[in-house]
Parts: C-alpha cells; structure tokens; sequence
C-alpha cells in the first residue's frame, strides 16, 4: 500500500510541475495568445505616417510565441499596408520581462512596387495588469531588393510600443 502511494505521490507531484511552471511564466506561458494592439506614428517616403496595427501571437513554449500581424500607415502618400510574421522570445523568469524577436514583413505601397523586409526587436514588457502589457522596445529593419531611388531608404532603426492582452 506504502509503494502504491508513494507512486501515487510521484505522479501527482509530475503532473502538476508543470502546471506550476506555467503559471511562473504567467502571461508568456505556452498555450496563451495575445492580442496586440499597436499604433503611433511612423516614417517613410520623407512623410510621416499615422500607423495601427493589429495581431496575435501564441506562445508554442514558455517565453517563445509565433505571431502574425497587419498594419495600415494611413495620413500621407503612398499609402501602406504591412503583414508580418514573427518569433520572439520573452525572458520571463526575470523581473522586468525583457524580449527579443525577428521578423519578415511584406509591405504593399500604393503606385509603387510591393517590397519584403526583415528585422530584429528588442525591448521590455511592463505589467499592465494580469493579463495585460505594455511592451517598449527598438526594432532594426532592412528592405530585401531595395533601390533607394525608389524608396529613399533601405533599412531604418525606430521605436516600438505595444499593448498585449493575455487569454
């Protein structure tokens, strides 16, 4: 009878770890999705751009989350319109949750020819509440086949705000 509870004990110690560590990593537990929201100003074509933008992202382990999302650059000419995927990773087992991600972007340009981009990110999400955060971060983009007659530049360095809710 001891050894059947002892075996009892083990199981139910190894089915919940890994519930525990799940709720350590909180909202950047695998399993959870986000939904994003973003928006701001942004620049291109020597103009400044109103840009929103929507997404989601699911995280297929701890910290590590698949996401994919669009964005209109509206206020100015050309107008543009932006879908990415992307990876990124938050550091969740630190008190500030520090991020890091990579991206691939097709941007569609009004009058002009379509043009892929990648990138990197960096940055922090602030707790907002529970399920909610604030993410400020750095984002380095380069345009793949650019000719800078065209588009003015090729690659560019801005910053990067977010807002996330968990469920």
């Amino acid at each position: 009878m001891k050894k059947h509870l002892a075996v009892l004990a083990v199981a139910m110690a190894t089915l919940s770890a890994p519930a525990a560590h799940a709720q350590d990593a909180g909202p950047f537990a695998r399993g959870k999705t986000h939904f994003i929201a973003t928006g701001g100003v942004g620049y291109a074509f020597s103009d400044s751009y109103l840009v929103l933008g929507i997404g989601l992202s699911h995280y297929v382990i701890d910290g590590l989350s698949l996401g994919l999302g669009v964005e209109t650059w509206t206020a100015s000419n050309p107008g543009l319109y932006k879908i990415t995927p992307e990876v990124k990773y938050v550091f969740h087992k630190v008190p500030a949750k520090p991020y890091v991600g990579a991206f691939y972007r097709r941007t569609y340009v009004e009058n002009l020819p379509d043009i892929n981009s990648m990138g990197a990110k960096a940055g922090i999400h602030f707790t907002a509440s529970r399920n909610a955060n604030v993410g400020v971060g750095i984002v380095y983009e380069t345009y793949l086949d650019c000719r800078a007659s065209v588009y003015r530049e090729c690659s560019g360095t801005y910053p990067e705000v977010s807002f996330t809710v968990a469920f």
